[in-house]
């Protein structure tokens, strides 16, 4: 069936973990690293491809890293993968495939339709659905942890 590649799911792991551990820093790549365990030569790539898109901000310095360029519920799952296929392949590249008369006109429509459905579901769903979904499930925040509220 539709089956999504590791560099897509290594994206929206990445841009969950920034959303769900931040607490008020950047996230460093070797946080997300160890707690993901993304190998590190998909994640920077993908990270800063990511920073590219305007999904993240990167952050430069010694305590540097990445946080996300705007409110976690301004961020669907959808812009992700749009954003991450457009890095793998390009848009055009379904329709160099040779095929028959009921390949282009019925099979093509078809599996277009179902793209087109899935992805507004992907666009329906927000980082903060999913970082309330992992809240849910009692999945602890290093960034909660990290915070100090004393004066």
């Amino acid at each position: 069936m539709l089956r999504p590649s590791k560099k897509l799911l290594f994206a929206i792991e990445a841009v969950l973990d920034i959303a769900y551990h931040a607490g008020g820093e950047p996230v460093q790549s070797r946080e997300i690293t160890r707690r993901q365990g993304i190998p590190r030569r998909y994640l920077e790539q993908t990270l800063q491809y990511l920073a590219r898109s305007d999904i993240l901000v990167g952050v430069r310095g010694p305590r540097g890293g990445y946080r996300l360029a705007r409110e976690r519920r301004r961020i669907s799952v959808g812009e992700i993968v749009r954003i991450v296929r457009s890095m793998e392949m390009p848009e055009d590249a379904f329709s160099d495939l040779p095929a028959s008369e009921l390949g282009r006109q019925v099979i093509r429509p078809m599996w277009g339709e179902l793209q087109e459905e899935v992805m507004r579901k992907l666009d329906a769903i927000t980082v903060d659905d999913l970082c309330m979904k992992a809240y849910k499930e009692g999945l602890p925040s290093e960034g909660r942890a990290n915070l100090d509220f004393t004066i």
